[in-house]
């Protein structure tokens, strides 16, 4: 199948207001992935709802790694055949707006979800993570439209570094509003799901009213429905593949660099009350630091990466995810080698905020490099399908990752296994050293004016 002629002009940095909308759905939606997956409710789920049973909550952490990875595997089966949909009926915008009510209705749910009610719980993550992750995909698919390749990791940047700051003011409420995640505290902390639901519903409103739908609906062949174009325009998009390899290659490198980022996210706050012990106080200094430090990490290798590549800057923050999760790992022993040595009285706590602010740096700043490589690699025709691959890979990450997480962990402990992210980070790189990004580029920009690549 050849390239469709391409009759738009180049193209132009959208409005400010656009822009800024298109941000806020980042900022929006950070209340849920923060407050419902990394801060608050996974800790009460693992800790509280299931519960130690004896086993140092290992099989809480896995019943926790299971919905998470049910979750995404929905994401991988559902994602490309609803970007194809969204490509060829201009419907970003309509299905983007579905996914966020559902998140939200979901989220406010889980008010409901008492100690012992464990399936409930269950459940909900599931549904309210699926259509959290399609969102994620289906508001990436608006990046190619906002502005030439040259702005991309500028705007991709941007939109994290708002993310965090909207993190920052959802949990931070949070944390010193309701309290901690225990049972003593839980007629108080059950209301983090209706907040989390509440501060997504109103504050992704600007996303609705200021990003514009610019593809153009065509009309169904006669005797065709969307699913049966969705499905045929999924199996071409992935023979059309071959002639977009550095895109390919890279989703290879984002299968296993996601896979380490996203147990880190679901498990990193478990990780911080299971194996370092910390109190209440430090786990919300944590959450600032680490909330503080994504934004710089995102907001400023969005900058650099424009000046020196991203493929180059996203292998940067590949090696910074390396350092950090060593650090995590040797923290325990780190500190009782510095008291030793020194003669000092540290906590592992404490050292684990130094380890926090790497752990951030190298949040926010690969995945702005990564959804800003795709946005690169992407035709503008072709958006929501690539990015719908782009979830796809994310989401595959998240089923292999924290699956594999939570089965290790049950065999040898949490401190131990969170090397797997090591190992999956020093892979990425590897794989990413074939990414060759101006012919990716080319590629994309042939694709967009009628030429085969």
């Amino acid at each position: 199948m050849q390239p469709m002629p391409a009759n738009d002009p180049p193209r132009q940095r959208a409005p400010r207001r656009e822009i800024l909308g298109w941000a806020m759905f980042d900022f929006a939606n950070q209340a849920y992935t923060l407050l419902i997956i990394t801060v608050v409710f996974g800790e009460l789920f693992t800790t509280v709802i299931v519960g130690d049973r004896g086993d140092d909550y290992r099989f809480a952490n896995l019943l926790w790694s299971l919905a998470l990875a049910l979750s995404y595997l929905l994401v991988v089966v559902s994602g490309p055949v609803c970007g194809a949909i969204m490509d060829f009926a201009a419907a970003k915008k309509r299905f983007l707006f579905v996914s966020y009510l559902v998140t939200v209705a979901a989220t406010a749910l889980l008010y409901w979800v008492a100690p012992g009610q464990v399936w409930l719980g269950f459940a909900l993550i599931v549904i309210s993570n699926t259509a959290y992750s399609l969102g994620e995909s289906f508001i990436a698919a608006f990046l190619p439209d906002l502005g030439p390749p040259r702005d991309l990791g500028k705007i991709s940047g941007f939109g994290w570094a708002l993310g965090y700051v909207g993190g920052l003011f959802a949990a931070g409420f949070t944390l010193v509003v309701l309290g901690e995640a225990t049972a003593e505290n839980f007629e108080r902390i059950r209301w983090v799901g209706p907040f989390a639901a509440g501060f997504f519903l109103i504050t992704a409103i600007p996303t609705f009213l200021w990003l514009k739908e610019r593809g153009r609906a065509r009309a169904l062949p006669s005797g065709q429905g969307y699913a049966a174009i969705a499905r045929a325009r999924v199996a071409t998009t992935l023979h059309e593949l071959r002639r977009f390899r550095d895109l390919a290659t890279f989703l290879v490198s984002l299968l296993f660099s996601m896979a380490g980022v996203y147990i880190v996210i679901a498990f990193a706050f478990i990780y911080g009350a299971q194996v370092i012990g910390w109190d209440a106080e430090i786990r919300n200094l944590m959450f600032v630091i680490v909330q503080i430090t994504a934004a710089a990490g995102a907001l400023g290798f969005g900058f650099i990466q424009d000046r020196i590549g991203a493929k180059v800057t996203y292998l940067g923050t590949l090696g910074l995810w390396v350092a950090a999760i060593l650090a995590i790992w040797a923290t325990p022993e780190l500190t009782a080698w510095l008291n030793a040595r020194l003669g000092l009285d540290w906590q592992a706590q404490h050292l684990f905020l130094v380890v926090g602010c790497l752990a951030g740096l190298s949040l926010g700043s690969s995945q702005s490099a990564s959804r800003a490589l795709v946005g690169l690699f992407s035709p503008t025709t072709k958006a929501a399908e690539f990015f719908g691959f782009w979830g796809l890979a994310n989401k595959l990450a998240g089923v292999f990752g924290i699956i594999a997480l939570g089965l290790l962990q049950s065999l040898v402990g949490l401190q131990a296994s969170i090397l797997l992210c090591a190992a999956l980070f020093v892979v990425a790189i590897l794989v990413c050293l074939f990414v060759n990004q101006p012919r990716g580029q080319r590629a994309a920009e042939a694709w967009h004016n009628g030429r085969a690549p």
